[in-house]
């Protein structure tokens, strides 16, 4: 469990207008046009990279994922929408969720509550509908990430459905809203709640967890308790759980029928500078795949090396990856390591010898449903779900 003096420290200052404990001396330029980013230091996490004050939006530094399968806690990316976060006012002991609509007993759980139910554990990645926007040609608006904004973590808590079903969900009910314990600094400002339709928020997989790889959620992370939604993208993620509601209707709010939309294409992408027809929530990840070993840019010993990498998608698992040290005129499959669920990261390895001279490194996953990565980006308005098979250029010396 935490302990309160570090929750009460960390809370305090975060509390002070959720700015950095520090901003470290060092920057670090990210491979887009404005991608200078100061690197930040808050309660809970090692350096990372800072994308805004208020809210707090941080992004893993890539060579990140490089450590292992798992994320760790204090690299973990932070994303908000709203700025009025009272940090100060969360307390484990006296936190509620309060469970209510179309159910036949509405409920206010406390986290103890919460822990007397049946608790399960499932490895899953977090990622921002964003990630990667800065690499979209044209340029669009909102956050200019890089690829740090997703983390793989060992989700700890409750299902959902066991949940609802304490309560009762009625005959008819159609979708659960939820929302969490940050607010609008200004009132016009929509609250914001996401929606599951209730087939979905009862399947058993979606959680309220309280912990992430064996410790309590970071702060920052949504503690005391968040909504974990596999394999879907990091908005239907709430941190700081405290409402969920059953409706017998379609929730009709602008963070649903407003916000994260995509084109209602195949691949949710259309031309550059047009419009989409018709969109829709966005929902699934696609597949990707990226090297962690080397950076792009970097030189390397000439002779064999072993690149690795992590690889994974929206539920479907990883089936196979493959691997370009000649940028796409040959593939070799890569070996996988291991499968900690169809919604990990999925490691993988290739030993490759490098000539000297300049090399670009390329990796392709294909994910057991049969999608593929495909081998130019796509583009939408929001930037979001790029999936492009990534390059890596090295120098072998």
């Amino acid at each position: 469990m935490i302990h309160r003096r570090t929750l009460m420290t960390a809370s305090s200052a975060l509390a002070l207008g959720a700015s950095p404990l520090r901003a470290l001396a060092d920057t670090i330029k990210l491979p887009f046009e404005n991608g200078e980013r100061p690197i930040v230091k808050y309660p809970q996490k090692r350096p990372m990279i800072g994308l805004t004050q208020r809210p707090p939006q941080l992004e893993t530094p890539f060579s990140v994922f490089n450590e292992g399968v798992l994320t760790p806690n204090d690299a973990f990316f932070v994303r908000y929408h709203l700025a009025n976060i009272p940090f100060d006012d969360i307390d484990p002991d006296t936190w509620t969720i309060e469970i209510k609509g179309a159910v036949d007993k509405p409920l206010k759980l406390k986290l103890a509550d919460l822990k007397r139910l049946p608790a399960i554990d499932l490895v899953a990645v977090n990622q921002c509908s964003g990630n990667s926007r800065g690499f979209s040609e044209p340029r669009v608006a909102g956050g200019q990430l890089a690829n740090g904004a997703m983390g793989n973590a060992r989700w700890h808590g409750v299902p959902l459905k066991a949940v609802l079903d304490q309560a009762g969900v009625k005959a008819g009910a159609k979708q659960v809203a939820y929302e969490g314990f940050d607010g609008p600094v200004i009132d016009k400002t929509p609250k914001f709640v996401k929606a599951l339709d209730i087939d979905h928020a009862r399947d058993g997989e979606v959680m309220i967890a309280w912990q992430m790889n064996g410790a309590d959620l970071p702060v920052l992370n949504g503690f005391p308790v968040r909504m974990i939604v596999p394999g879907w993208y990091g908005t239907y993620w709430m941190k700081h759980l405290n409402e969920v509601t059953v409706l017998d209707k379609e929730y009709d709010g602008f963070w649903m029928k407003g916000a994260y939309r995509i084109p209602d294409t195949e691949n949710a992408m259309i031309e550059p500078g047009t419009a989409p027809k018709a969109t829709v929530p966005i929902n699934r990840f696609n597949v990707r795949s990226f090297i962690t070993s080397v950076a792009d840019g970097t030189s390397v010993k000439a002779g064999q090396t072993t690149l690795k990498g992590i690889a994974f998608d929206g539920g479907s698992g990883i089936k196979a990856v493959d691997v370009s040290a000649d940028d796409g005129k040959s593939w070799v499959a890569a070996k996988l390591g291991q499968d900690l669920g169809k919604y990990s990261f999925r490691e993988w390895t290739l030993p490759v010898t490098l000539a000297a001279g300049a090399h670009a490194l390329k990796v392709r996953a294909t994910a057991n449903d049969g999608k593929v990565q495909p081998d130019k980006p796509g583009w939408n308005p929001p930037g979001y779900m790029r999936n492009v098979i990534e390059s890596v250029r090295v120098t072998a010396a």
